[in-house]
């Protein structure tokens, strides 16, 4: 089991945060000051050079999701942490973004990276907590079998670009 971390910032809506429902049930650590966020984490973060892998895998023990708007987050506070990466090409199924690209929960977002990690039961497990939760998996079942096998993130990029396309 993948150790789950949020940067939470408090600038979403509550009653729609997906991580204070993890956080409810005890399955993801929640920090409040980016510091706070170990050196040694899987970053999620979609300015990351590096997209995702199951290469990573052999060196990941956490991921943490920056739980937080885009619009205030300053993307260069994050170039401490070498092991960011940014997510492939993945539809959420969220109610407020259903259909559309890159717009993911974070719990969307700890769910695909734990796929594609080959942590498929501990992504089942997180999801399932939201009415809708399992359908992220639904609906993005083939690029998620994929990612999952792929060898690198450059061959991520490839399979991604199928998608894109």
């Amino acid at each position: 089991m993948i150790s789950l971390i949020a940067f939470r910032d408090n600038s979403c809506d509550p009653k729609k945060c997906t991580v204070k429902k993890l956080e409810k049930f005890g399955m993801i650590n929640v920090v409040k000051k980016i510091t706070q966020v170990p050196k040694t984490t899987l970053l999620l973060d979609p300015t990351a050079e590096y997209v995702i892998s199951p290469a990573d895998k052999k060196w990941v023990t956490s991921i943490t999701a920056l739980d937080c708007s885009w619009v205030v987050l300053d993307t260069t506070n994050l170039n401490p942490w070498k092991n960011r990466r940014a997510l492939p090409f993945l539809v959420a199924a969220n109610p407020v973004n259903f259909g559309k690209p890159f717009t993911l929960t974070s719990v969307e977002a700890l769910a695909a990276a734990l796929v594609i990690l080959g942590e498929q039961d501990q992504a089942v497990r997180i999801l399932e907590k939201f009415n809708w939760g399992l359908n992220f998996l639904k609906l993005n079942e083939e690029p998620l079998e994929e990612y999952a096998n792929a060898k690198d993130s450059a061959e991520m990029l490839k399979i991604q670009s199928e998608y894109i396309a």
